[in-house]
């Protein structure tokens, strides 16, 4: 599912507008965006939380000449799924 398919579901579930669903989609993305970068975590109780995590740097290759390189400390965003969501899949 991608992200026109998800608006067409939740508008024809909702009775919205395509266009309101999209700005709403749009809103909710822009602010876990937000709080993430800003340090803070986003937990949807039921669904699953996701925070900002940090790698530390490393080492290693460049796959088309085995040279050893160094890869940057950088932070990135981790999602864990909440229990209900793993109960769903699982």
């Amino acid at each position: 599912m991608n992200k026109q398919d998800l608006i067409n579901s939740i508008a024809s579930k909702t009775r919205l507008s395509k266009s309101a669903v999209n700005n709403v989609l749009n809103t909710f993305i822009d602010d876990v965006r937000n709080s993430v970068r800003k340090g803070s975590s986003v937990q949807l109780v039921g669904f699953g939380t996701w925070k900002r995590s940090k790698r530390k740097a490393r080492m290693g290759r460049n796959p088309q000449t085995g040279k050893a390189i160094k890869i940057a400390a950088r932070n990135t965003v981790r999602f864990s799924p909440g229990q209900a969501f793993k109960d769903i899949i699982n």
